[in-house]
């Protein structure tokens, strides 16, 4: 029997429970201001506006200090990889999601005190945190001051260059979160991780 291991401290499960509050939030508002009309309004235009607004700004908050926190505790050290050999690690972690979860198959990179993420987690949480989150934030900031954007962009309006900016990375980002919740329940049991990011145990 696997002995319990304490990988989620208490700032870890904080964050992580506003993040996604924020998240859930900003796709709720986002997808009704994205889709909304006069006739048909998902959530009042105003009370939608205001959340996400709000949102955003709590969201950014977090993310700067989950910079600082990363940089300055162990748990940025789960984030680092060496490009050696990662190609060969995500696809082997790929099959095993693929194919071996489905003949119980033991996992190729089982999670212990010096790895809590397998590669393939790894390199999506990487490219979600330090990529596609910056271009949400930023280009989120900007549209709060249209009046400083250029007014045109490669050739696109200013404001449409970046609204596109915006709304690309959101539905990246909410695709990853359906993902992420889904593989959230092929623990050992289906709420053995969701607990762990309750008690911190794995």
């Amino acid at each position: 029997m696997t002995k319990p291991m304490y990988l989620y401290p208490l700032w870890v499960r904080l964050w992580h429970l506003a993040n996604a509050l924020m998240c859930l939030a900003l796709i709720i508002t986002g997808l009704s201001l994205q889709y909304s009309s006069i006739e048909y309004t998902m959530i009042p235009f105003n009370y939608a506006i205001s959340v996400h607004n709000i949102s955003g700004i709590i969201l950014c908050v977090g993310y700067v200090f989950f910079l600082f926190a990363n940089r300055f505790t162990s748990n940025g050290h789960y984030y680092q990889f060496h490009l050696k050999g990662m190609l060969s690690r995500v696809l082997k972690q790929a099959r095993y999601y693929s194919f071996g979860i489905f003949k119980h198959e033991q996992p190729p990179f089982p999670v212990k005190v010096g790895r809590k993420f397998n590669p393939l987690q790894k390199i999506s949480y990487v490219f979600v945190m330090y990529i596609f989150m910056p271009f949400i934030l930023i280009s989120g900031i900007a549209l709060f001051f249209p009046d400083l954007l250029p007014d045109k962009i490669f050739g696109i309006g200013g404001i449409h260059f970046i609204d596109l900016i915006h709304i690309i990375s959101g539905f990246i980002l909410s695709i990853f979160m359906v993902v992420h919740i889904y593989f959230c329940t092929i623990g050992k049991t289906p709420l053995s991780n969701f607990k762990s990011m309750v008690n911190g145990w794995h």
